[in-house]
């Protein structure tokens, strides 16, 4: 045990909890909307249960570490055959244990509110049977890599006494169960709380509460009426969930409050889209009921309306400037309590507590189909410093920004007639694709932009309402919006710059020449970026005052001084992989590398990519939590800056107030890279990857880039390029881009917004 405690510390820089509650009082001024005016309460649904063994003794000493510090411990009760309490979060043991591998012919059958069901239920066994029986994970899409590790069920004696949580909660879901079987729930809560103070206990059948009452001292212990789902019969009164919860009135005779399924606040429609919120926090305020909700997870899709961010979703709950639940029962209890201390009451215009960059290398392309005038739009409002734009070239020689050459990726070229001519470029590693370089502008304007599927594997879509929506924006009116938008630069990225000069595209001179014609060559407002993974590309606007930033596309695990010394000949920036700076073994992290050390010693700032709120692109070690993530690369890496996919997570982890205290709060302490490897076997932990390489300096070089060759237009048969105007410099010129836009019609599109 004591083992276990020294690696449960080690997953955080810092692991002491104690000042937090003093500093939550003296840097949140504003009232809590709460029944008491305190902070809303944290409640750990079995420990750290959404990483670790739910009700484990690890997942409750994680909890304990990280979360806050009045964080409350939840324990599902149920009994044994000789009537002892264990600390299980479901009625068959056979769900997230592994007792029928143990007890193989020991399952049985049983109605559960009149419900047949088969396994192995605690009720068969006595406490000394269960000894040798280990917790495992219980939620399949969960890692199974803790399973090796013995855990042992703990009774609520135990979680009192060995975890010595702050706050305990037992929740009795089956008490009429146990009674049909001769075990009294009663009697035993009766019997623990002479040696057991529980905090609260709960229970979703009325005449369990009521029986209890007269022996429990309501100034020690909160009886909680749970709601199940609004169709589901509560056992005592033969009435529906959904008619009781409509009279509050009848609850305040026998409970202090009341726990809810979240959607009982916050319901969501048939497309998992927020609707309006109900009253009844207000309804329960008003009874002096305390209300809380429950069934947060953040490696669950919930409403659309939250990106994918999960303090998006807790904030909703504690401080939409209405009201505020009493506490959220989680299996992630490090992100509410995060939310509460560092994210809540926040304003728009707080100040960034962090010096750091943010890109959005096509707008908020999390929210809306990326390069579209709906995604930069909503890139600045949310926060973004540097609006990106990837340009590809068309036919006819404009350029514009898409996030792929291959329109495919990124449109509905697929189902469209331009789909009857596919093109196979094995230079570009393409097949059968639909590429810009051979429709004209005006025909990939007959398109409808896509939103990125870029977790579609995971079932994770995006914003499906707005799948389609926005148009598409050439390098023109790109930058016209950006110079009168409330971000401070932009980044221009060129790829396939050789094989477009081939095919009459200078796609470098475009650049430049959109940038001098909107003004920005002769200008230091607005930051100009220029990104590559060539560095022949950079080399061509090395005479040029803007910040050449060099893009290292693969996983590298060092960098040579060699490498450093020609990056600075050609670059005045990097932009690295997430992976190059914390690898990752099975999304685990197994370490921290020097790269990033060794760049910003060489006065090359970083930059790195690609960050995304869904939980899958996240090791395992930020606990499904984009802000988690965020802040081990700033804290624990001290990166520059953050290319990511949805810039408002990023704004506002930039503006959390924990940023500011002097000592952090665990929760906002960088994890130690490799510490959740301590809590797994040999023989469970993942297989070991060979290195990232190294990068040499043979990686960085690139020849020059050819000169543009010259289209005869007569040759064209359609599937190459028509030659564009060419500008003195060999170059194509983007005049014909500017002359068919018009500034005052940009504006009046962009700034009706």
């Amino acid at each position: 045990m004591r083992k276990t405690r020294s690696v449960l510390c080690l997953l955080l820089l810092c692991c002491s909890a104690a000042f937090v509650a003093a500093q939550r009082s003296s840097n949140v001024t504003s009232k809590w909307n709460t029944l008491s005016g305190n902070a809303p309460k944290v409640i750990a649904r079995g420990g750290f249960s959404g990483l670790l063994p739910d009700s484990s003794f690890n997942a409750y000493m994680l909890a304990q570490t990280i979360s806050s510090a009045d964080w409350v411990a939840w324990c599902d009760v149920q009994l044994t055959k000789d009537g002892v309490g264990i600390c299980f979060p479901d009625i068959k043991l056979n769900n997230a244990s592994d007792i029928d591998a143990l007890y193989q012919n020991k399952n049985n059958n049983y109605s559960v509110n009149g419900i047949p069901q088969t396994g192995w239920f605690s009720i068969d066994f006595n406490i000394k049977d269960l000894a040798r029986v280990s917790l495992i994970q219980g939620v399949y899409s969960r890692s199974p890599r803790f399973d090796g590790t013995p855990q042992q069920i703990l009774t609520v004696q135990d979680v009192a006494t060995q975890v010595k949580p702050p706050g305990l909660w037992l929740n009795i879901q089956h008490d009429s169960f146990y009674s049909q079987h001769n075990l009294s729930m009663r009697s035993f809560v009766i019997s623990i709380s002479r040696s057991v103070i529980a905090n609260y206990i709960s229970s979703p059948e009325v005449n369990f509460l009521r029986n209890i009452a007269s022996r429990l001292n309501p100034r020690v212990t909160k009886r909680v009426f749970r709601f199940l789902n609004e169709d589901d019969i509560e056992p005592s009164t033969s009435q529906t969930y959904g008619s009781l919860v409509k009279n509050l009135t009848f609850i305040k005779t026998f409970a202090a409050g009341i726990l809810v399924p979240k959607h009982y606040i916050w319901p969501t429609d048939s497309s998992l889209y927020l609707q309006p919120h109900t009253s009844v926090v207000s309804d329960a305020h008003k009874e002096g009921l305390e209300i809380y909700a429950a069934d947060f997870v953040n490696d669950a899709p919930f409403a659309f309306n939250y990106s994918y961010d999960p303090v998006a979703e807790y904030l909703s709950f504690i401080d939409n400037g209405e009201f505020s639940v009493d506490g959220v029962l989680s299996d992630f209890p490090m992100s509410p309590s995060a939310s509460i201390d560092c994210f809540s009451h926040l304003g728009e215009n707080d100040k960034p507590q962090v010096k750091l960059q943010i890109i959005a290398p096509q707008g908020a392309s999390g929210d809306y189909p990326g390069c579209t005038d709906l995604a930069y739009r909503k890139a600045a409002s949310d926060g973004a410093d540097i609006l990106g734009c990837p340009v590809q070239m068309t036919k006819d020689g404009i350029p514009f920004c898409l996030g792929s050459i291959n329109l495919i990726d990124t449109t509905t070229a697929a189902q469209s007639p331009f789909s009857d001519n596919p093109t196979t470029v094995p230079e570009l590693q393409i097949t059968n694709g639909i590429l810009t370089i051979n429709l004209n502008w005006s025909d990939i304007q007959t398109l409808k932009p896509a939103i990125s599927t870029r977790y579609s594997d995971f079932r994770l879509p995006r914003n499906p309402k707005a799948r389609n929506d926005g148009n598409f924006t050439s390098l023109a009116d790109f930058l016209t919006f950006s110079k009168n938008a409330n971000v401070s630069g932009v980044m221009i990225s060129i790829e396939n710059a050789a094989y477009l000069a081939k095919q009459g595209l200078g796609v470098t001179g475009a650049v430049s020449d959109a940038l001098s014609t909107a003004g920005y060559n002769n200008q230091t407002a607005r930051k100009v970026m220029i990104q590559s993974n060539d560095s022949s590309v950079l080399e061509e606007f090395k005479k040029s005052s803007y910040e050449l930033v060099y893009l290292v596309d693969d996983d590298i695990s060092d960098i040579k001084n060699s490498t450093l010394l020609e990056i600075k000949t050609f670059a005045n920036s990097v932009v690295i992989t997430k992976k190059s700076v914390f690898p990752s073994e099975d999304a685990f992290i197994i370490g921290q590398t020097n790269v990033v050390q060794k760049l910003q010693s060489a006065n090359l700032p970083v930059y790195v990519r690609l960050f995304n709120n869904e939980f899958v692109s996240q090791a395992w070690d930020f606990f499904s939590d984009s802000s988690a993530e965020l802040n081990n690369y700033v804290l624990g890496a001290g990166v520059d800056g953050l290319v990511t996919e949805y810039p408002g997570t990023a704004a506002r982890y930039r503006r959390n107030r924990c940023l500011a205290y002097k000592d952090l709060p665990p929760y906002m302490s960088p994890v130690q890279p490799g510490s959740l490897l301590g809590l797994m076997t040999l023989q469970s932990m993942p297989p070991v990857e060979p290195p990232s390489p190294v990068l040499d300096v043979s990686d960085v070089t690139e020849p020059p880039l050819p000169p543009v060759a010259k289209i005869n237009p007569s040759n064209d048969n359609g599937s190459t390029a028509r030659a564009p105007t060419t500008a003195p410099n060999g170059q194509s010129s983007v005049v014909a881009s500017i002359l068919m836009s018009s500034v005052a019609v940009l504006l009046a599109i962009f700034m009706v917004y």
